[in-house]
């Protein structure tokens, strides 16, 4: 294992080092967004204002001709209830909603073809 010479200080100097930080919700929606765009998928980022949507994900992402909400969430955020009601929503008119914490929980929408993803997961939520 390595540590940092200012770890190492604090060590030295019998302090606790400083406890790892999760990453934010933004730092893994980023993530997710480039990471989709990597392998070719059109991904738009939703901002939350006044006159939106109460409950809209954070991204949708499109590719040849399907579309999938995603709901990024820290490791321990939970959905709303707006945004529990538009999963289900979304989920009723057939279509495909994942809740990611990761980019991990996305992987799996890249380096299958699309109509393979639709059979196996359109009107489904993945995550949670």
């Amino acid at each position: 294992m390595r540590i940092s010479e200012r770890e190492f200080a604090q060590l030295s100097a019998g302090k606790k080092a400083a406890k790892p930080k999760a990453p934010k919700e933004t730092d893994t929606q980023n993530t997710i967004r480039e990471y989709l765009r990597w392998h070719g998928w059109y991904v738009i980022r939703h901002q939350q204002s006044l006159g939106s949507l109460k409950g809209l994900s954070d991204l949708t992402a499109i590719k040849d001709g399907w579309t999938v909400y995603i709901e990024v969430k820290t490791l321990t955020g939970r959905l709303s209830e707006d945004q529990e009601k538009f999963r289900d929503n979304v989920i009723v008119h057939g279509g495909t909603y994942v809740v990611a914490r990761r980019v991990e929980d996305v992987q799996f929408l890249c380096g299958v073809p699309v109509r393979e993803l639709q059979a196996r997961w359109m009107g489904r939520v993945v995550g949670e």
